[in-house]
């Protein structure tokens, strides 16, 4: 293999998400939690493939039929990242899904994995939490950064 000077760029573009009912997940992530809808490709009857892209997000999600052979709800803690958790909670609420309670990490500086009640006093990126489940029961973190740059 012939050694190179340039850099290599890996970027993750896509998580696949099982899902038991293909219809029903769409209709979750575009109408409730807000997703584009980027592809909806079935060639035939064993086939499908839906990509999903959250708003100003690089990385999407597909969802469909015969796309993974892992059990339907089985991705836990993907990371949706926002810059302001407590109104993207609000927005999330509105639209009919349901979520936790924000927490925070505590003590902040020595996390050592416990968290608190209600968000980071000092709004520090990286500390602040809610959580929310498709109707499969994958999991989903949002996570605030970038608050004070908002």
């Amino acid at each position: 293999m012939k050694a190179t000077n340039t850099a290599i760029k890996f970027s993750v573009e896509v998580v696949v998400l099982p899902v038991s009912d293909v219809d029903r997940a769409l209709r979750f992530y575009v109408n409730q939690v807000g997703f584009t809808l980027d592809v909806d490709y079935a060639p035939n009857d064993l086939f499908r493939v839906v990509q999903l892209t959250p708003p100003g997000s690089g990385c999407s999600i597909q969802i469909g039929k015969g796309t993974t052979a892992a059990p339907a709800g089985s991705v836990q803690n993907i990371y949706l990242v926002v810059n302001d958790v407590e109104v993207a909670r609000n927005l999330l609420s509105e639209r009919g899904v349901a979520v936790g309670e924000i927490r925070h990490k505590t003590p902040i500086d020595a996390w050592d994995g416990s968290f608190a009640p209600g968000l980071d006093a000092a709004r520090k990126d990286y500390a602040s939490f809610c959580e929310f489940f498709d109707p499969d029961g994958n999991h989903w973190l949002l996570q605030e950064r970038g608050y004070r740059s908002s």
